[in-house]
């Protein structure tokens, strides 16, 4: 049977325009196009099933390819229902991958859709969110019997596994692929930062400049988004739970306050916790009216949607993307792509250049794992310091920069405490 009989997608005929942003992405990821020329010549994933769940997009699509390059059977589903790109699983289907996933399906359509890609029991799996975990481990371990691990790319992601792992239910190692420098440092910074307010102002065509706007969680993501508000002209408020970063925020220029008093005065607020409710009932009650609601965190339960209806009259679609909640008192509250991840429902996700080294990331992870599974056993490990620094070296190799080595009496001197003198 052909990818094109098994996958479920929407519609094939949609894969000429796939196959350009695929080539468009591919053209501005060198580390990733390394690790596919190696990958190709070395075959390490040759005669396994290797199951994939991220966003939907262009450049995953790209990173799906590079894990078949390396001689995988691929099966692929999406990650949030509003982040697929139907015309990209096209092209991944008429590439020789298997693809469960459409743009906006129904809850149920979705989960099953997840299942499907489950269902051939794969080797190996990259996860995002924890979503294939979490089925393999409470609805359908019988499909994870042949599974030696895998790579986790999110946040959301790994406090689960990491749950799991706590009270000893975790079933097969997982890369955490979050927690690797190449990633916090400039995925989460650098990516989410730009890319969530390219789909805020894509979505609401409003100016930022002199507004302010309110990060939630000031975590590498909630870092970026406010350092790009801050270049934006807005002025920044974050909330915070961690002292910590609350005093790191503060020394960053921006005021900090507890959320209470953050929501009457904010215009824009991001989300960026990972948790749930970190705008609910009492925020909404004091917000401005117009204020505008976004999240970039996994799940669409940072803002309480429901609390959030329970206190309006009415909601409508005003704009693609943009749900006008009308207040009993008149007020008027906006909801960016249904609370889900602004960034890819109402975007186009990160830029090409910073998934580069993630999904480069991924590709050695999943190498990785493969070949260390026994020894690492049922555990969530971090990226290899050595993996992580070499697509750090392959993306400067690509930018044609170089670095500093040291010398070998700097290396004795670091060695020793003798060498003071």
């Amino acid at each position: 049977m052909s990818t094109a009989e098994k996958s479920i997608i929407a519609d094939l005929s949609l894969a000429p325009e796939g196959r350009l942003k695929i080539d468009w992405v591919q053209a501005h990821m060198p580390v990733l196009n390394t690790i596919r020329e190696q990958f190709e010549k070395e075959q390490p994933f040759k005669g396994l099933k290797v199951t994939i769940a991220l966003h939907l997009e262009a450049k995953t699509a790209y990173l799906a390819k590079v894990v078949k390059a390396g001689g995988a059977e691929v099966t692929i589903t999406g990650s949030n229902p509003l982040s697929t790109q139907d015309d990209v699983c096209a092209a991944l289907v008429e590439d020789g991958i298997t693809v469960f996933a459409k743009y906006n399906p129904s809850p149920k359509e979705f989960k099953e859709l997840n299942i499907k890609a489950l269902e051939w029991k794969p080797d190996l799996i990259i996860d995002d969110g924890g979503d294939l975990a979490t089925i393999l481990h409470s609805e359908h371990p019988e499909f994870g019997e042949n599974l030696r691990g895998g790579a986790e790319e999110t946040t959301t992601g790994i406090i689960r596994l990491k749950a799991m792992e706590k009270d000893g239910s975790l079933r097969y190692p997982m890369v955490a692929v979050n927690d690797a420098y190449c990633k916090h440092l400039f995925d989460n910074r650098y990516g989410t930062g730009q890319s969530v307010w390219d789909g805020i102002n894509r979505t609401t065509n409003l100016v930022v400049a002199g507004k302010t706007v309110v990060v939630v969680g000031y975590g590498w993501c909630g870092k970026g988004v406010a350092m790009r508000a801050k270049g934006l002209g807005a002025n920044v408020i974050v909330t915070e739970i961690d002292a910590i970063k609350a005093v790191e925020a503060y020394m960053d220029g921006f005021a900090v306050m507890p959320m209470i008093e953050a929501a009457k005065a904010g215009e824009f607020f991001v989300t960026v916790t990972g948790n749930r409710d970190v705008i609910r009932g009492e925020h909404y009650a004091v917000m401005k009216n117009g204020a505008i609601i976004s999240n970039a965190g996994h799940f669409d339960v940072e803002a309480n949607k429901l609390e959030l209806a329970a206190l309006s009259d009415s909601v409508r679609t005003v704009r693609r993307n943009i749900e006008e909640y009308k207040l009993k008192d008149g007020r008027s509250i906006y909801l960016l792509a249904e609370g889900r991840l602004v960034n890819l429902a109402a975007g186009d996700g990160h830029p090409a250049e910073i998934m580069d080294m993630t999904f480069a990331l991924q590709a050695v992870a999943l190498k990785y794992v493969n070949e260390h599974y026994q020894q690492i056993g049922h555990k969530v490990v971090n990226v290899p310091y050595e993996l992580d620094e070499r697509v750090a070296r392959l993306k400067l190799e690509s930018l044609g920069f170089g670095i500093d080595k040291l010398t070998d009496e700097q290396i004795a001197y670091l060695d020793s405490w003798k060498e003071a003198e």
